[in-house]
């Protein structure tokens, strides 16, 4: 197939030709949609491919050449798109950052992916990268979208977005069909999209990702879902997850469904109801967030609607259950879904913008069984997706009718799935990705000699050819007594909790399960104001003695549902949020358990120990990247056994 053709049938194999073919076909649909002062601005796919060119002669016209690579860094905005896509033009390759990244993270991408042009959403970042720009010899243009506080900036290198479009006109008035040209000239096999792993390990890793790996994850996502150009998606997550590049950037060109950019972060929830999308993408961490928002609200409201949110809640996950065994509901069962759809399900659903989701994903980390089956109790049809950045972002996913909180699906059109004899978990797709940037070492570590990327995962294929991760292979142990021990499953049963917003179990080699923990300090809170309990800082809050039993509490009640050996018998309260910025967790919310194993070392002493209090000193990361220590006498909490029922509610 030559560059240019657009006949119908004929399926172009980049990007920037996909696009093309949209502005073809679908002039007139909206492509994408930007909240701005409460107003929802939309872009037709002419537009669209209208506003990629302009940009693309901009960059033309400041000297980006093929293979050049482009950085973005900023929230989730049109500009920032059409930026990637108008790198992938002219045959550059599009990297983008993470926006929330201090500058002393950042500068390793940057310097890594030998950026040439980032382009900025704001002041914020553009000072970040002024910051380190004496460490970025690559770097010639910084691009910046918004004008608000730029007005006495005279760094020779900034430059508007706004101008960069009026440069492009003019080298367009001498250069006529150049990007057209670009855009004829790429292949398949071109790099478009240089993403960094999140770095649970070390450094993260460049994964070189082309054309045709990323249209591969698109088409079999497209193969085996119904997703249609009438489909709207919120696009809200960072732009440096590989998962909002699959559906962002290459699934809405491969299908023509609308995107949408919220107006501020801070909004998304009431964006999200107002928009009503049919697709929902999350991770974890978010499904946890809205349930235990939905926990809070029921505590908060009147004992008739508490009741009768705790009565249909308890039917509906009882359906659930049973509808996981093969067990149909009763016509008595079917009258009180009924009920509970009128009085409970929908309305939930209608304040969390899901009343018109077709589907619900949840990807990037486990999500526990108990989170999992509450959304599908409540009529979300939420499954689980799975994949890894080296593999364009997805390898399985679970069809309708296929949903089951301990599975992550079957593997899509395209990937084929096996399990080594070691137990790891091995993918060969058209998706794998071409190598890790400037690593040829760790490129030839990743893929055998038969072409199957190594994932690092521990699981096995069930009787219904589904996968099942159990946990990272390196993670997965035993106890002193040779019991198993995966700490994900142990962590992700204790985050069901409303008041635990991060869990670190430990047990490998030792006689018994312990974990640090974090508490959410929005539920806490208003469980101590609940209860008249004085606080003045996370700090003062977690060490509180109530708090202490209160969570002790929940661990009981998590232990109940775990095996006896797998109890979590000792843990102490973190005096702070575990930090992306400390480097205990990724940008995408992942814990860093070697990290942090190693950061608090002594406190996972004392938790074997018979100490009962520990002297911590913890480094913490300001705002500004300057670091300071927060010293604290920390209790170690034994959990002896069930507590008596408590006659309130556990959120309560």
């Amino acid at each position: 197939m030559s560059g240019g053709d657009t006949r119908i049938g004929v399926m172009p194999d980049t990007l920037p030709r996909l696009l093309r073919l949209n502005a073809a076909r679908m002039a007139h649909r909206p492509a994408i949609r930007e909240k701005t002062l409460g107003i929802w601005q939309t872009f037709t796919w002419a537009e669209y491919y209208r506003q990629v060119h302009l940009f693309a002669l901009g960059l033309a016209a400041h000297g980006f050449r093929r293979g050049d690579k482009l950085a973005v860094i900023g929230d989730n905005r049109p500009r920032l798109y059409w930026a990637q896509l108008a790198a992938q033009c002219l045959g550059g390759i599009a990297v983008p950052i993470y926006q929330d990244a201090i500058a002393s993270e950042m500068v390793y991408v940057l310097d890594h992916a030998e950026i040439r042009v980032v382009v900025a959403e704001d002041q914020e970042q553009v000072d970040k990268i002024l910051s380190v720009k004496k460490r970025l010899t690559a770097l010639e243009l910084i691009v910046y979208d918004d004008l608000r506080g730029m007005r006495h900036y005279a760094a020779p290198e900034l430059t508007a977005y706004d101008q960069l479009l009026l440069d492009g006109e003019e080298f367009a008035a001498s250069h006529p069909g150049y990007v057209e040209s670009e855009i004829d000239q790429g292949l398949a096999e071109d790099v478009a999209l240089l993403t960094y792993t999140s770095g649970t390990t070390g450094n993260p890793k460049g994964v070189m990702l082309s054309h045709a790996n990323l249209i591969a994850a698109a088409q079999g996502f497209a193969a085996a879902e119904d997703i249609r150009p009438s489909d709207s998606v919120l696009c809200y997550l960072p732009m440096a997850w590989v998962g909002d590049s699959l559906f962002s950037l290459v699934l809405t060109l491969l299908v023509g469904f609308t995107c949408n950019c919220p107006e501020r972060p801070e909004t998304v929830q009431r964006d999200l109801r107002e928009l009503g999308p049919t697709i929902v993408l999350a991770p974890p961490r978010i499904w946890e967030n809205l349930l235990t928002q939905l926990r809070v609200r029921a505590a908060d409201a009147s004992p008739l609607k508490r009741r009768t949110f705790e009565f249909f809640r308890a039917l509906a996950e009882r359906v659930e259950a049973g509808r996981g065994t093969g067990e149909r509901p009763s016509m008595l069962q079917c009258f009180g879904l009924m009920l509970g759809e009128f009085l409970v399900y929908h309305p939930v659903r209608d304040q969390l913008g899901l009343a018109r989701a077709r589907w619900a994903y949840t990807g990037g980390a486990p999500l526990g069984a108990d989170t999992f089956r509450f959304f599908r109790a409540f009529g979300v049809n939420l499954k689980q997706v799975w994949g890894s950045t080296e593999l364009s972002g997805l390898a399985a996913l679970q069809r309708d009718g296929e949903a089951d909180p301990d599975t992550v699906g079957s593997a899509i059109p395209g990937s084929e799935i096996r399990i080594a004899e070691t137990g790891e978990v091995q993918v060969r797709s058209a998706a794998m990705f071409q190598g890790y940037y400037k690593q040829p070492d760790a490129t030839r570590e990743a893929i055998d000699a038969e072409g199957w990327f190594r994932t690092g995962d521990c699981g096995f294929i069930d009787r219904r050819g589904h996968l099942v991760v159990i946990d990272r292979a390196r993670d997965v142990g035993k106890l002193a007594d040779g019991t198993a021990f995966a700490p994900q499953f142990i962590e992700n049963k204790l985050k069901f909790s409303p008041y635990i917003a991060e869990a670190v179990a430990f047990g490998a080699d030792r006689p018994f399960v312990a974990a640090i923990l974090a508490i959410d300090l929005g539920t806490v809170g208003n469980w101590a104001e609940r209860h008249n309990l004085a606080y003045t800082s996370f700090q003062d809050l977690s060490a509180k003695p109530e708090i202490r039993r209160l969570i002790t509490e929940e661990i009981a009640r998590c232990n109940a549902g775990l095996p006896p050996a797998a109890a979590v018998r000792r843990f102490m309260l973190l005096n702070k949020e575990f930090d992306a910025d400390d480097n205990e967790i990724t940008r995408t919310r992942k814990v860093r358990r070697r990290f942090i194993a190693d950061k608090y070392q002594v406190v996972v002493e004392a938790l074997y120990a018979a100490a009962e209090a520990i002297e911590l000193a913890a480094e913490i990361t300001l705002e500004d990247g300057r670091k300071t220590m927060l010293r604290s006498l920390i209790a170690i909490n034994n959990v002896e056994a069930i507590p008596e029922p408590s006659r309130e509610p556990a959120y309560a």
